[in-house]
């Protein structure tokens, strides 16, 4: 295995949505993200065609503990005792104990929660390594440099591994070369300045290429920053102009999702369709509005 493999999690049976990616680091495989319960045997499918099993797996580095990163994390531990588990110290709680995660997206997804992302097992703490961003760490012979970049989530990390950026979802949606990544602003944290500030962080790693959770890999260049800047920017004043204006929620969805997919569909065939089913915009809307309401509450909107 030679750099990268990036697997295909067949999310709900739609390829390019949700990415794992595996490297040999010498001292059994690293998997950046390892997705949800639902998709485990997906992962399992795809370490298989790269040569390897689950059981190769020594470390699991999460970019954040949302279900659709880290919900199958739990039972890679239970099958793989020797494996740890890194993770940024403010999401470590919630792999340990769960609950509170499960509990949170069961208001979002109701009974729709198993199928969409199956089941999510608490990880043992033993086997967690708890980051704060900033270490060094040695796995076998690869130097891994965790970075602490909030704005999507508290809890978000990306991990510069040589050439290559891993950056979860702070490095927005972008699932063809030919459009302009987005940011996905799910409830409850959305921090739209401290998302600028990851952006600031990752734009100056010295990289080759970066790895999108959502989905694929595309070069490390200013371009890219500048272009998440631009939409994250455009949505965030779609969404704040409508509470402005005393919109409710139905509305502001409805008018943010037109413009959204117009915009998608300038940009590729199909691309409106997969973008969303990958970041519905409802979702996008809730996390934004939630934002701008906060930030009005502390007299900042």
């Amino acid at each position: 295995m030679s750099g990268p493999e990036r697997i295909d999690l067949n999310f709900q049976d739609q390829p390019g949505v949700i990415a794992a990616y595996v490297l040999d680091t010498g001292d059994g495989l690293a998997v950046v993200d390892v997705g949800p319960g639902s998709t485990l045997p997906a992962l399992e499918e795809g370490l298989s065609q790269l040569g390897a099993a689950l059981s190769d797996v020594r470390h699991v580095l999460l970019t954040h503990i949302h279900l659709d990163h880290a919900g199958a994390a739990g039972r890679v531990a239970e099958r793989v005792p020797r494996a740890r588990i890194y993770v940024h110290e403010r999401g470590a709680a919630h792999l340990v104990r769960p609950e509170r995660l499960l509990a949170s997206a069961g208001q979002i997804y109701g009974p729709q929660m198993d199928r969409l992302w199956g089941e999510m097992r608490p990880v043992d703490a033993d086997q967690l390594r708890v980051l704060a961003g900033g270490e060094v760490l040695t796995l076998g012979r690869m130097e891994v440099l965790p970075l602490s970049t909030p704005g999507h989530a508290v809890h978000h990390l990306a991990y510069h591994i040589g050439d290559d950026l891993f950056v979860g979802d702070v490095g927005g949606v972008r699932l063809d070369g030919r459009q302009a990544p987005r940011a996905p602003t799910p409830p409850p944290d959305i921090n739209l300045p401290a998302w600028q500030e990851s952006v600031s962080t990752l734009r100056n790693v010295d990289a080759r290429t970066l790895h999108l959770a959502h989905f694929g890999s595309y070069p490390q260049e200013a371009a890219h920053w500048d272009r998440l800047l631009q939409t994250m920017e455009g949505d965030a004043e779609r969404v704040r102009q409508g509470l402005a204006a005393g919109e409710d929620l139905e509305a502001i969805t409805e008018q943010f999702t037109d413009a959204l997919l117009n915009e998608l569909r300038a940009e590729g065939p199909q691309l409106a369709e997969r973008f969303e089913f990958a970041c519905p915009p409802w979702m996008s809307v809730q996390g934004l509005a939630r934002y701008w309401q906060r930030a009005a509450a502390r007299g900042q909107g």
